[in-house]
């Protein structure tokens, strides 16, 4: 069965979810006292609509954007055009430039509130069903306040209690990530371990999600605990490859419904409107990997030290290739996403987006062992040589003459070769800046890749005028992160 097939459904139901319960214009037009309605839910099918809804906010191009401009906030990428300002990290010239990721982060929010306050038991809806249903919710609750946190620091807590009010003050970081947990953790509960559905997210994504927030917060021995647990429930599996060509069509094809390390996906398909925005915006039209060609306005540099110290029979650095379109000789366009019989250029390849796979777990539990044990361990080390096999093209479980060997690290040299690890294998997955700012390395590494001195206002992301004029709780000149 085809992708479009899988997801005619989900699009169906996202379709009547719009018509039923509120325009995605009203949710933006912030009339709270208008959304949250009296009714609840009466069968397992009108719940089953209205959490599609708060899926449709990864829809369309934003999650593709978020992906592309976190990615040059690093060592390695560069935005061309408009664009360009992310490139040396100083912040941004206006507060309103990543203003759509906040109601993106908010949208998703308030449609997951709205499923939670609104789904209860009835003789149509078990105990079990709304248990299942709300975790759902609250784990793309907490996926997006994860995200909000970690980019703009503080900020209002909107959940399902206070749904019809309008000013709330910011709360502290502590609280949000105390949130997030709480979230997880319920999700981790009563998600199904098996999902209902491709694109939904189950027991194991939630433990995935669950270890990298731990991660975030240095929480050492949790992270590598719920790592381990994904890793040890013999779910997943790296996908063996041979190629760059398999790493493109077997990992993040666009005919692919699923694989062994898919473990939470943002699921696009050939459809008008419908497909993954993220090959128009890397891709140029000879490297023969998107039959629209592409925009090209994210890209590389082989003369950046990030690129003239990876090795070159590293499959990964082989998607990449040399194009000048403009900018010399030494341009790097990335092929990573490729579709050659997409619909449409913007919205209209069928490669799915990863946001958890198993790549992550794996990753994840060799730092935090490292950590949680002062020292790098045998299992860890083991773990990261599985994922640094499979990009030479070998088996992930067979020792190999790539190994990194453990009697050659201490704490600090085997975090940063975890990390550099991540670094190669997480390219346009949004997670290098994240690491970069957990870590306290950012303005090292990126300082000695790019030349550049990194201000403190350029590590959160300004809160847009929309919410503080919006918002009469808070104080533009006081709730203003620091810079702007």
């Amino acid at each position: 069965m085809n992708k479009i097939l899988l997801n005619r459904s989900l699009f169906f139901l996202i379709i009547i979810c719009l018509m039923t319960l509120i325009s995605c214009n009203d949710l933006l037009e912030e009339k709270p006292k208008t959304v949250a309605g009296e009714l609840f839910y009466s069968t397992p099918e009108e719940v089953e609509t209205a959490i599609n809804a708060a899926y449709l906010p990864f829809k369309g191009s934003v999650w593709a954007e978020l992906i592309v401009r976190l990615d040059t906030h690093t060592d390695w990428g560069y935005g061309r055009g408009t664009r360009s300002i992310l490139n040396n990290v100083q912040g941004f010239t206006s507060i309103d430039e990543m203003s759509s990721y906040w109601t993106n982060f908010y949208l998703i929010i308030r449609n997951a509130n709205i499923v939670i306050q609104n789904t209860k038991v009835n003789e149509k809806i078990s105990e079990a069903d709304v248990e299942k249903f709300v975790a759902e919710a609250r784990f793309l609750r907490a996926l997006a306040y994860y995200h909000l946190v970690r980019n703009y620091g503080s900020v209002p807590l909107r959940t399902e209690t206070n749904l019809k009010d309008r000013d709330l003050a910011k709360s502290s970081v502590t609280d949000i990530y105390a949130f997030i947990l709480e979230d997880l953790e319920y999700a981790e509960n009563y998600l199904p371990e098996i999902p209902s559905k491709s694109g939904k997210p189950g027991i194991y994504a939630a433990k995935t999600l669950l270890a990298d927030v731990y991660l975030t917060l240095g929480e050492y021995a949790k992270a590598r605990n719920k790592a381990d647990e994904v890793i040890k429930s013999n779910k997943y599996a790296l996908v063996q490859v041979t190629s760059e060509d398999d790493i493109r069509k077997n990992i993040f094809g666009p005919d692919l419904v699923t694989s062994t390390e898919e473990v939470f996906y943002i699921k696009y398909t050939r459809q008008v409107g419908f497909g993954n925005w993220i090959l128009w915006v890397l891709n140029h039209e000879t490297s023969g990997c998107f039959n629209y060609g592409g925009a090209y306005a994210h890209y590389g540099d082989n003369t950046n030290i990030f690129f003239t110290r990876w090795d070159d029979i590293d499959l990964r650095k082989r998607l990449w290739d040399n194009i000048n379109f403009g900018l010399g000789t030494t341009t790097m366009v990335c092929g990573k996403y490729a579709d050659t019989e997409a619909v449409d250029k913007s919205l209209g390849a069928g490669n799915d987006l990863p946001l958890l796979r198993y790549a992550d777990a794996l990753l994840i539990y060799a730092e935090a062992s490292c950590l949680a044990g002062n020292g790098p361990t045998a299992e860890g080390m083991e773990i990261l040589n599985q994922v640094h096999r499979r990009a030479y093209g070998l088996d992930p479980k067979t020792v190999s003459p790539v190994d990194f060997k453990q009697s050659d690290y201490n704490v600090q040299s085997f975090q940063d070769l975890v990390l550099q690890e991540r670094a190669y294998e997480f390219i346009f997955e949004g997670k290098r800046w994240y690491d970069l700012k957990r870590t306290g390395k950012a303005a090292a590494i990126i300082g000695e890749a790019k030349k550049v001195t990194i201000p403190e206002k350029a590590y959160l992301w300004p809160i847009p005028s929309s919410e503080l004029n919006y918002n009469q709780a808070l104080n533009p000149e006081t709730d203003q992160n620091p810079g702007y």
